[in-house]
């Protein structure tokens, strides 16, 4: 069944920002509008969760059933491709601007214009899709939510279709939650409420209770769509639109792909080509090497690029696993100003000014530490110095993972950046090269760095196993991205630096207290970890610690890099 026919029937009705007391929003009337629920051609759920009917109708999943069949070969072919260049690197190779598409980067061209609802994103707040989450950031001040279907959340069924009805309720305005303390949550009105866009997971990613001619159809496939489908002309129809933050590509193609399957949406929703926008997180250390051919395979709909740091330090890790010279200090030590982030940032900005995209700078992951007042004025400046080098640096906005950091965002933003954005700041002083993109870093590694990486690992992966995947740790907020960094610095640290470790060339990491790097350290801090816990039973996950550890153990002792912790922690959530 093509897109087109699937959704003949219109299936997403008008709404106003808000709607009378029982009148159905749109999720109710989806279903009303396309008859009785059935099960689409193809199509097999694996899993039963309430109100699942409601949230997929059969049209639904026959737009579902359209897209998979379109979309998964290529998708195939583009992970393959991923393979292959990760090869080439393992072989010592070295990322590099390609020279097949030398002409779109010398090309004179821009992006379509930006839409006035996401003219102005100077602070940006993003977390996971429950209802008391959504609530918060909707109200919470900020420019835009980033509902993060991705790095934030584990997805178990319930919370994938939970995420969902959660966002159906926000666009139209009924979202509430009532906490068990008696404290009632509600939204503000509709022109205080920040604009809301929409992370789906990235290609690497399948939903497994949805299967297609047997086969898993793709995580971002299922939250894009699933979402323009119950929400694009309530969006559509209040001068916003479905908007979506793309993660994890590595080269133009997997945007093209993107494009393909945007375009197909829209074409079976009955949207204008282009209404629904998007973002794209530069977080993989291909994807900086095309950022102008992303940009161009997506102008008619893309806002915008983001530096997603901390998922950009991870595939550094990952894409030179194999290289020796290439190790880094621990997380703590790789900020922004180590040289080869600090280009990744200003030939973002200069690649999307010229372009007329948003240059969006990253996350702030600190959260208020309470009970310690000093201690949270020196986190706080910490924030303001960021956030002053990225406005400063000629970014158009910011992200922050907690709201109490949005008026300190705000105010260096609106001291240096009095304008929407600051597409006039050209930035033609750059001259960034392929060696400045990959230059190796500087600094140490400190037994507590070393053991707070085992820790943030496996209370991450403990509490994500237990279906929670934004996870508060000293004072910042965990979430796939800063876990991934972490299990990659050991798997790196251990298996360059051990003679019993694959990747072992006689060249040892030592700790700066001259203590070599070895699995005996990592033995003895796993064993450990349990004292320096405490009582686990009110951390989150705090049942799944020894799971988590095991996991942690497995990963790290493997001599084959895992491309993403939550690949095989998927096949454990619950």
């Amino acid at each position: 069944m093509s897109p087109t026919a699937a959704t003949a029937t219109a299936p997403i009705p008008a709404a106003a920002p808000t709607r009378p007391a029982g009148r159905p929003g749109p999720v109710i009337a989806a279903v009303a509008a396309t008859g009785s629920p059935r099960a689409a051609n193809g199509l097999a759920l694996t899993e039963q969760v309430a109100d699942q009917e409601l949230l997929l109708p059969g049209a639904l999943r026959d737009l579902l059933v359209a897209l998979h069949r379109a979309i998964e070969p290529e998708r195939r072919a583009r992970l393959a491709a991923r393979r292959e260049r990760q090869a080439f690197f393992d072989a010592c190779g070295l990322p590099d601007f390609r020279t097949d598409t030398a002409h779109i980067r010398e090309g004179d061209w821009k992006v379509a214009p930006i839409p006035r609802a996401l003219q102005d994103r100077r602070v940006e707040i993003t977390g996971p899709t429950d209802p008391k989450m959504a609530i918060n950031a909707l109200n919470s001040g900020a420019q835009c939510y980033m509902a993060d279907f991705e790095d934030s959340t584990a997805p178990t069924w319930s919370n994938v279709l939970g995420g969902q009805r959660t966002m159906a309720a926000a666009v139209d305005g009924s979202l509430a939650f009532d906490a068990d303390n008696g404290k009632q949550y509600r939204l503000r009105p509709y022109e205080e409420r920040a604009v809301l866009i929409v992370r789906p997971r990235g290609w690497h990613l399948d939903e497994k209770h949805v299967r297609v001619d047997g086969q898993p159809i793709a995580g971002g496939l299922f939250d894009m769509a699933v979402f323009a489908w119950h929400n694009a002309r309530t969006l559509m129809a209040n001068d916003r639109g479905p908007y979506f933050y793309l993660p994890k590509l590595q080269s133009m193609e997997e945007a093209a792909l993107w494009e393909t399957a945007l375009s197909q949406v829209e074409q079976a929703l009955g949207l204008p080509h282009g209404q629904m926008k998007v973002t794209v997180l530069i977080e993989t250390l291909p994807a900086v090497f095309e950022m102008d051919e992303i940009l161009h395979a997506l102008r008619d709909r893309i806002v915008g690029l983001n530096c997603g740091r901390w998922d950009y330090i991870f595939s550094y890790l990952k894409t030179f696993r194999s290289h020796a010279d290439r190790v880094l200090p621990e997380r703590g030590q790789v900020t922004m100003t180590q040289p080869f982030l600090k280009a990744y940032s200003e030939l973002l900005i200069r690649t999307c000014h010229r372009r007329g995209a948003h240059a969006m700078g990253g996350m702030a992951a600190q959260i208020p530490i309470a009970n310690d007042p000093e201690a949270n004025a020196q986190a706080l400046a910490r924030v303001r110095a960021d956030k002053l080098r990225e406005v400063t640096a000629g970014h158009d906005g910011t992200w922050v993972a907690h709201p109490a950091l949005i008026p300190v965002a705000r105010a260096i933003f609106d001291e240096h950046m009095p304008t929407p954005n600051q597409h006039h700041v050209l930035r033609q002083d750059v001259q960034v090269g392929r060696d400045d993109l990959i230059r190796p870093s500087e600094g140490s590694i400190t037994l507590a760095g070393f053991e707070n990486n085992v820790e943030v690992c496996v209370r991450y992966m403990a509490a994500w196993l237990d279906g929670n995947g934004c996870v508060p740790i000293h004072w910042l907020m965990e979430d796939a991205a800063t876990a991934e960094i972490a299990r990659a610095q050991l798997w790196q640290w251990l298996h360059h630096s051990d003679p019993r470790g694959c990747q072992a060339d006689g060249s040892p990491v030592y700790l700066d207290d001259g203590t070599t790097i070895d699995f005996d350290l990592f033995e003895r801090t796993l064993a450990a970890l349990p004292g320096r816990l405490g009582d686990t039973i009110h951390l989150p996950g705090g049942a799944r610690i020894g799971e988590a550890t095991a996991l942690l153990d497995q990963l790290t002792r493997a001599c084959q890099f895992i491309d993403f912790l939550t690949l095989p922690a998927y096949a454990r959530l619950s």
